[in-house]
C-alpha cells in the first residue's frame, strides 16, 4: 500500500492505494476537507492514474473516498483565496479549471476501466468525477448534485460529463435546480450502474472488478477507446469506425486465443497482446 501526503501536512495522506489481483484501489482520504478537488488532490489523483495506465499489473481501477462526502467538488476556500491576487484570481481560476478538465479526460482516456465507488455525497465536480468514470457503484444512501447555481457559479464543467451520461432534460434539471438526487434517481437518470447497501458494497465491487480484471487487457483497451471515440461521431461514421476497430481487434493474439478457447470449451489464456 502506498500513500501520497499533502505537502502541508504529511500526517494526513491525500490518497491511499492498494493493488490486489489486478485491481488498483485509489481512496481519497481528506474527509475533513470533504475530499475536495484541491490542486494537490488533483495532482495526486493524476499521478496515480498515470501509474495505472503504465503498470501492466493493473487491470482495473477503483476510485473511492473515506467519510460521508465522496467529493465536494472544487475547494472553494482555495478558489476564494485566489481573489486576493492582482488579477482577481483569474489566472489561478483558469489553471484550476484546466487541471480539473485534464483530470476528467485522463480518466476517460485511461486504457483501463475506472469504477467509481460512491459511499456518500458527490457534488459539483465530485458529481463530474463520478460521471467521468466508466462505471459507478453507489450505496443506497449516496446522493448526487450539481449545486453551483445556488452560489452563483453554474456547474459548467461538471455539465460536460453529466450531459454525456444523463439525458438532456435530466441533466438540465440537476444543473438548473441544484437539488440533490438520491441513488435511486441517479440510477434512473443513468449516472450510476448499481445501488447496494453498505453491508454488501465491498462484495459487489469486488465481484465487478474481478470480473473485468479477468478479461484481456488488450481487448479492454481497444473497447474503451473505441467506445468514447464513436460517441462523438455521426451514425454512419461510427459504424465505419467500429467495423474497422473490429477488424483490427480480430488481428490481435488475444482475439484468436479467446475464440479458440470458446470453440474448444476451455478457459482462455490471455497474453494481453
Amino acid at each position: 500500500m502506498s500513500e501520497i501526503a499533502a505537502n502541508d501536512d504529511p500526517q494526513k495522506p491525500l490518497l491511499k492505494t492498494l493493488l490486489h489481483q489486478g485491481v488498483y484501489r485509489i481512496v481519497m482520504q481528506r474527509p475533513d476537507r470533504m475530499n475536495a478537488l484541491s490542486t494537490e488532490m488533483m495532482t495526486a489523483l493524476s499521478k496515480e492514474l498515470d501509474k495505472a495506465a503504465s503498470d501492466p499489473e493493473i487491470r482495473v481501477v477503483l476510485l473511492g473516498a473515506e467519510g460521508k462526502v465522496f467529493c465536494a467538488g472544487h475547494d472553494l476556500k482555495e478558489l476564494t483565496s485566489a481573489r486576493a491576487e492582482s488579477d482577481g484570481g483569474k489566472a489561478t481560476f483558469e489553471k484550476i479549471m484546466r487541471q480539473c478538465s485534464d483530470l476528467m479526460q485522463q480518466i476517460v482516456r485511461l486504457p483501463k476501466p475506472v469504477i467509481a465507488v460512491v459511499t456518500g455525497v458527490a457534488t459539483a465536480a465530485g458529481c463530474q468525477l463520478v460521471a467521468s468514470c466508466d462505471l459507478a457503484i453507489a450505496t443506497d444512501t449516496a446522493t448526487f448534485c450539481t449545486p453551483g447555481v445556488n452560489i452563483g457559479l453554474f456547474c459548467s464543467t461538471p455539465m460536460v460529463a453529466l450531459s454525456r451520461n444523463v439525458a438532456p432534460k435530466q441533466a438540465m434539471e440537476m444543473l438548473l435546480t441544484g437539488e440533490s438526487i438520491d441513488a435511486s434517481t441517479a440510477k434512473e437518470f443513468g449516472l450510476i450502474n448499481r445501488i447496494v447497501s453498505q453491508d454488501y458494497l465491498e462484495q459487489v465491487v469486488q465481484k465487478y472488478a474481478a470480473m473485468i480484471a479477468s478479461k484481456s487487457a488488450k481487448t479492454l483497451k481497444i473497447g474503451k477507446e473505441a467506445f468514447y471515440q464513436q460517441l462523438e461521431m455521426p451514425l454512419s461514421e461510427a459504424y465505419d469506425f467500429a467495423a474497422q476497430t473490429m477488424v483490427e481487434n480480430m488481428m490481435v493474439k488475444d482475439a484468436a486465443e479467446g475464440i479458440s478457447a470458446f470453440l474448444q470449451k476451455r478457459k482462455p489464456e490471455w497474453t494481453d497482446s
